[in-house]
């Protein structure tokens, strides 16, 4: 941000995520320039501000149709949530999923620099899960797509805007992996 003011930006289009967005704020406010988030989901990137803009859906909206679609597509009655461990992107999206949800909800966090996603998968079948609810981004969902469709997993796996990938539909290519995002 201090970069973009410096070099006399006079409009800010960005940034990808609502966390740097956030924290880049006070300093397009400070410098009087007006900021538009194009992928910034979370609420806190508008709220309160006269100078930040947004062009995508908010968090709880999207959390929201994803419940609903999980139920009318799939009559689902329970749901399993995995997130990345202190990811406020997830864990948010995770908790707008859980409160639209009519049914169970099983939520599970991975730490940071997980590469092994079977345990999570696995438990996911074992609870009865009819689908499986994954906000996490682009590198995590790539290998856990890729998990699925080795181990020829059958619960439609439903995702938030950051699944919206060709790596991510890449990994899901020759397989018989449901996967379904909310962009």
């Amino acid at each position: 941000a201090n970069e973009l003011i410096s070099a006399g930006a006079s409009v800010v289009l960005g940034s990808y995520g609502s966390g740097v967005s956030i924290a880049a704020s006070d300093t397009f406010k400070e410098a009087g320039v007006p900021a538009i988030g194009v992928t910034c989901t979370n609420p806190q990137v508008t709220e309160g501000n006269s100078h930040y803009f947004r062009i995508a859906f908010l968090d709880p909206f999207q959390g929201t149709v994803l419940a609903n679609f999980a139920q009318e597509k799939f009559s689902a009655k329970k749901a399993y949530c995995l997130g990345e461990l202190g990811n406020e992107y997830d864990q948010g999206l995770i908790k707008y999923f859980t409160d639209a949800f009519d049914g169970e909800v099983i939520t599970d966090s991975f730490p940071t620099h997980t590469s092994d996603f079977s345990t999570y998968l696995s438990k996911a079948v074992s609870s009865g899960a009819e689908v499986i609810f994954c906000p996490v981004s682009i590198s995590y969902s790539t290998q856990i797509v890729k998990l699925a469709a080795s181990m020829g997993l059958e619960i439609p796996i439903l995702g938030s805007d950051t699944l919206d990938s060709n790596m991510v539909l890449e990994a899901a290519s020759s397989s018989d992996v449901k996967l379904y995002v909310s962009t």
